[in-house]
């Protein structure tokens, strides 16, 4: 296992017809984002990047004069409303717009913003590789809500060179030609997802694709990997697929999971694709046991992207049971003995974090500037957490506690008594004294 992925992945973070998704009011009460519309021209040579999108927002207070987005360092060129130039200031990596006619309590308004950039963060460029993808945060490449209950569907059109490929979120349609050589690809993500897995990565790409049954398929893409390789770096996929929706009680949400071996360290999930690093691929062809952060992102797809931490301060609902769940789809393909190794780790990492007298409660009072330490207890303790709860319940009602907590919050977002709630439910008992002592650090 890498445990440089506790530190990277915490900084850099056609649909189901038989599933309805409905999308839960953000905490930002005074309007709700219902849909991203962008088409945006990435020049991987220059690391820069030109932007057009539009936003649809409902209002949530009557007489909504003001909106406010969050835009990175990116240059906002205009806005505009049904085509009329809107007043607008940007201050302290957030754009606020003022509205001409004040909206109504549940109006549905739409705006169209024009922008571009050269962003520091939340995207890389690879020039020498004809590659660019992005990581967390999703604000520094397109005007957004960056709050992780803010939920929203995405169409995204991106302008590239014709002998690039790419993958995003949702849906692919095929790609069309422009007039001046160039390729538009489109990507339709038609339920509503928090904005920070929203992405693509672009890159001269090989493809291989393969049927995992349930109306799904996967691909596999990579520049430096033949197609055998890359068959045998995810020949678990299918199983992870099938293991995931058993423990998840609920199918995979979208009809297509890409993994993407990309430039670069990236370790990063987006909903219905994962951008790994290139080496990763090295690792497994090396040991085919060496599959931890592929079944940690994939976990993602259903811990994280579906069921979603409500804010930053119960982050350890995302990546504490995304390990979790990565160690015990390697019980189920390599056997206990390997999940135990995980665990032991998970153990000794977090004790050295507590020896130092660094512990923390897994509900953090914010989560603004984590240290080493803080990752190590959201990912590491969370997940050894999560261990001892299936020795203190058992393994039936432990999964069964699993299974109530996503199918219900599937597509919504938590918080941690949420995550209480539903295991007391499924053990008929009490579990206080376990999350006062292991969740909450209280004596």
């Amino acid at each position: 296992m890498r445990r440089t992925i506790l530190l990277v992945a915490a900084l850099y973070l056609f649909t189901s017809p038989q599933r309805t998704f409905q999308a839960p009011q953000s905490q930002q009460q005074s309007f709700d984002v219902i849909d991203y519309n962008l088409r945006l021209e990435p020049d991987i040579a220059n690391k820069s990047l030109v932007g057009k999108e539009s936003i649809k927002f409902v209002a949530r207070t009557a007489n909504l004069m003001e909106v406010e987005f969050n835009c990175g360092e990116l240059t906002i060129d205009s806005v505009k409303e049904s085509g009329v130039t809107r007043k607008f200031v940007r201050r302290d990596r957030k754009l606020i717009i003022s509205l001409d006619k004040p909206a109504k309590l549940n109006e549905a308004r739409e705006l169209e913003i024009d922008y571009h950039g050269t962003p520091r963060r939340g995207i890389r460029f690879f020039p020498e590789r004809q590659q660019v993808y992005t990581i967390f945060s999703t604000s520094q490449w397109m005007v957004c809500v960056d709050e992780p209950d803010d939920r929203a569907t995405f169409l995204m059109s991106l302008i590239l060179p014709a002998k690039l490929t790419a993958v995003g979120n949702g849906s692919p349609t095929p790609p069309s030609s422009l007039p001046n050589g160039k390729m538009e690809h489109t990507f339709i993500q038609r339920y509503p997802i928090p904005t920070y897995i929203f992405g693509f990565a672009i890159g001269n790409f090989r493809t291989v694709t393969e049927s995992a049954g349930d109306h799904v398929t996967l691909r596999y893409m990579s520049a430096q990997h033949s197609d055998d390789e890359l068959r045998r770096i995810f020949q678990n996929s299918r199983d992870m697929l099938a293991f995931y929706r058993e423990r998840a009680g609920v199918a995979y949400a979208d009809r297509i999971y890409t993994q993407v071996l990309a430039a670069g360290g990236v370790e990063q999930e987006m909903s219905s694709f994962t951008a790994l690093r290139e080496t990763y691929g090295k690792d497994v062809l090396a040991n085919e046991r060496d599959i931890w952060l592929a079944a940690h992102e994939f976990a993602h797809q259903w811990w994280g992207n579906m069921v979603t931490c409500r804010d930053w301060t119960h982050f350890w609902l995302n990546e504490g049971i995304a390990s979790f769940m990565a160690s015990a789809y390697k019980e189920h393909r390599f056997g206990r003995a390997e999940y135990m190794k995980d665990i032991e780790e998970y153990r000794k990492n977090y004790e050295k974090v507590k020896n130092v007298g660094k512990d923390r409660s897994l509900v953090f009072p914010d989560w603004n500037n984590p240290t080493s330490e803080d990752r190590t207890l959201v990912y590491d303790k969370g997940a050894y957490v999560l261990h001892l709860l299936r020795e203190e319940l058992g393994d039936k009602v432990f999964w069964d506690g699993i299974r109530r907590y996503t199918r219900k919050y599937f597509g919504k977002s938590v918080v941690t008594s949420d995550f209480q709630k539903e295991m007391e439910a499924a053990s008929n008992r009490s579990l206080k004294q376990f999350f006062d002592r292991w969740v909450y650090l209280r004596s």
